[in-house]
């Protein structure tokens, strides 16, 4: 008995001590923590969706879409919410690739974290965002996924709004593209975290990266009330979102359009030819009109990810680089249209703008013979017939006589050197400003510039000097001797600028590189009111309800370093080059009474290629209105292929053989009317 009751007594000890307990555990959750729990219990009812804003659309001058939006059903997968299943989401991934009749392996890449060793299609986002995996369902297949969400835990299916590109390949570098948001962008960009939905995408290139801010909006909210399923019993409240705003360009689509046809056309008929590129500017204004680059490629196939085949093509050198515009990124040599800065550097320098110059067929600077064209000397000539029949020795030797005064291989203490400081007075060497990513400057050579890159590669060159190039050597010995003298030479003296040197500046070869942008810039000073401009696509941008935000003007930059008189001189020299010059075969029979085209040719040679073709041109051409700048790699002379595609594009604007692009051939002076729906007035 004594045993029993010993055991009752430890029983009953054990169930005072439980009651405790759980007394204790009841007034803790009820008491301590009940607030707390209240919140967490009213959350599990609650469901915050974030509603994304429209992307706001892109148009050109009259109000055609440049880019738009169109309405698709998205279907997307909440990673984070798979991962925390027990089968880390395989059976749900498996349902449904079923429904959209999708391999679940490409499923799988769809959601998978882009990283260094992973190949496309991955998501290069934020893993705490739906990750869309098709833009294509139909309706369908939304509602298969949408009336069965206890089989689709973390799949969603909605009206979304997708980018559409309705030129296709057409400026697709200078409209760029959009990517979802990575976890670096959000840390760095304090704006873009404050509005960011969690399944916005952002501008990567072009007009969509510079303006993204504006063209985002900002997202709206809809908490809804759901059951424990997550099925939806009703909306507890709703901020709706605020479209982003529209950008209104200076570009023109007809303009644009011809500009891509001719760059195509002149690159079939070059064989050799492996890229090409157009401006067409505003002189007025500094607008953009058009702005071609060939290859090419189709924005939209950023569009619902991007495939490792479809991605390697747009970065491989064979398919020529698609993703860079060569209007803004391609650097040649620029030939005789780099004369005007030579005509210029000499009237500043005090050679007589309407002097006689001779021009031989040869011309000996500091030893070496520098030839015209073809080696013909055309005798006797002004400043004016020059320019028209591109004379190479009268600016060999106006740049040789300046090298000579600067001290020649040994300079003075400050040389003035006119060619090169007038260069960059045309605003060459330095970026245009325009508001597009990752311009680059091109390069003006001249004595400060050699000795930078004397120090920079003088112990390569010296070593080379002494090793030679055995690898080159293996294939031609010749190129592999050549190269071990020029290291040598490079090793001794790299850091004097040599006779040679200012010689091929004046003439636009050497190591001059300019961009076609900046070429045009500098032409539409030229032949405008000597200012340059940092050239701007945008012209505005305005609310979805048609009220405008803001203007965008192209600022003036700097002023030409010539005065009216010796730019109206250049200007009718120039005029006469497309009826009596170089460019005379590519304008024949072009209609001059209706509008007179004027410009320059340029023929650059490259080590190794073809030449690069060039034609720099503005109409009409006693008052400019547009310039036009074309420029074709391993096109030749700047008569066979530059020259004819700028004449397509001039064709298109003036309506030569067909409808006016440009009726009356000026571009619309007033913004294109916005509805208050944010649709456009016709």
């Amino acid at each position: 008995m004594t045993r029993v009751r010993a055991r009752l007594v430890v029983l009953q000890f054990l169930v005072v001590t439980l009651l405790v307990v759980l007394a204790l555990r009841l007034w803790q959750v009820q008491v301590v923590r009940g607030p707390q729990f209240v919140v967490a219990a009213t959350e599990t009812r609650t469901r915050d969706v974030i509603v994304p804003a429209v992307r706001g659309p892109i148009l050109d001058s009259s109000g055609r879409p440049l880019v738009r939006n169109r309405s698709a059903l998205v279907v997307s997968v909440d990673r984070a919410e798979l991962e925390r299943m027990r089968d880390g989401g395989a059976a749900v991934l498996k349902r449904l690739g079923a429904v959209l009749g999708r391999p679940v392996k490409e499923l799988r890449e769809r959601i998978r974290p882009c990283g260094p060793r992973v190949t496309r299609p991955c998501w290069p986002g934020s893993l705490y965002s739906p990750i869309p995996i098709d833009d294509k369902v139909s309706t369908r297949q939304a509602l298969q996924i949408l009336e069965r969400q206890e089989d689709f835990p973390g799949v969603l299916a909605e009206v979304q709004a997708v980018r559409e590109y309705p030129l296709g390949t057409g400026a697709s570098q200078t409209l760029g593209y959009l990517q979802p948001v990575t976890e670096e962008e959000l840390k760095k960009r304090s704006k873009l975290k404050a509005n960011f939905s969690g399944v916005d995408l952002v501008g990567r290139d072009g007009l969509e990266y510079v303006y993204d801010e504006e063209l985002r909006g900002s997202p709206g909210l809809r908490r809804v009330q759901v059951d424990r399923m997550g099925k939806v019993l009703g909306i507890e409240r709703q901020t709706s979102p605020v479209p982003g705003d529209i950008l209104i360009t200076h570009m023109d689509t007809g303009v644009q359009k011809a500009v891509d046809q001719a760059l195509a056309r002149a690159m079939k008929n070059a064989p050799k030819a492996d890229g090409a590129a157009a401006v067409v500017l505003d002189v007025k204004t500094g607008g953009v009109i058009a702005i071609g680059s060939m290859p090419t490629y189709d924005p939209a196939v950023w569009a619902g990810g991007i495939s490792e085949k479809e991605y390697q093509h747009l970065l491989s050198e064979k398919a020529g680089l698609p993703l860079i515009s060569r209007a803004t990124h391609g650097q040649y040599a620029p030939g005789s249209t780099f004369k005007i800065t030579s005509v210029s550097a000499m009237v500043r320098d005090g050679y007589p703008l309407k002097g006689t110059y001779d021009c031989p067929g040869v011309y000996d600077v500091a030893g070496t013979a520098f030839h015209n064209f073809r080696g013909i000397g055309l005798g006797p000539m002004n400043l004016h017939t020059a320019l028209v029949k591109s004379c190479d020795t009268i600016f060999y030797r106006a740049a040789y006589e300046m090298w000579k005064r600067d001290g020649g291989d040994t300079p003075v203490r400050r040389p003035k050197e006119p060619m090169t400081n007038t260069a960059k007075a045309y605003g060459f060497g330095t970026r245009t400003g325009i508001d597009l990513p990752g311009e680059v400057p091109g390069r003006i050579p001249g004595r400060a510039w050699k000795k930078e890159q004397w120090k920079a590669t003088k112990d390569l060159s010296c070593h080379r000097a002494k090793t030679g190039y055995p690898e080159v050597a293996k294939q031609n010995p010749g190129r592999a001797a050549y190269l071990k003298r020029l290291a040598n030479e490079n090793c001794l003296e790299g850091f004097e600028w040599h006779a040679a040197e200012a010689a091929n500046l004046s003439i636009g070869q050497g190591d001059v590189l300019v961009t076609p942008l900046q070429l045009a810039v500098a032409y539409a000073a030229l032949v405008g009111d000597g200012k340059l401009r940092g050239p701007r696509i945008a012209k505005a941008i305005v609310s979805p309800d048609g009220t405008q935000v803001r203007e965008v003007r192209a600022p003036v930059m700097g002023k030409l370093p010539v005065d009216k008189g010796t730019r109206g001189y250049i200007r009718n020299a120039l005029s006469e080059v497309t009826s009596d010059g170089t460019a005379a075969g590519a304008f024949g029979g072009f209609p001059m009474d209706l509008v007179k085209i004027g410009g320059k040719t340029g023929t650059a040679e490259v080590y190794g290629k073809e030449d690069t073709s060039w034609f720099a041109s503005f109409a009409p051409a006693g008052d400019p209105r547009f310039v036009v700048v074309v420029t074709v790699s391993q096109g030749g002379q700047g008569s066979m292929a530059a020259a004819p595609a700028a004449r397509e594009i001039w064709e298109a604007i003036y309506g030569v053989k067909g409808k006016a692009a440009l009726p009356g051939g000026r571009p619309p002076d007033r913004l294109p009317t916005i509805r208050r729906d944010g649709t456009v007035a016709q």
